[in-house]
């Protein structure tokens, strides 16, 4: 198991981003009427999260010691 848990800037960037795409889709299902664009861009914030964590691990952000 990994030292750092996980606790590294590329980790907690791409799980806030995440958490933030999980949040607009959320809330655009939640409107009335239900607001499928603001979904879809829920929906690609969570994906984005997972391109910002692999550039941000590229560029060396991904180890304990920063």
């Amino acid at each position: 198991m990994a030292d750092n848990h996980g606790n590294t800037p590329a980790a907690w960037t791409g799980v806030t981003v995440a958490i933030v795409g999980f949040v607009v889709g959320g809330v655009g299902l939640m409107l009335d009427p239900v607001s499928m664009t603001l979904f879809w861009v829920g929906c690609a914030l969570g994906v984005g999260a997972l391109v910002v964590f692999a550039v941000m691990a590229k560029m060396g952000l991904n180890s304990s010691d920063h």
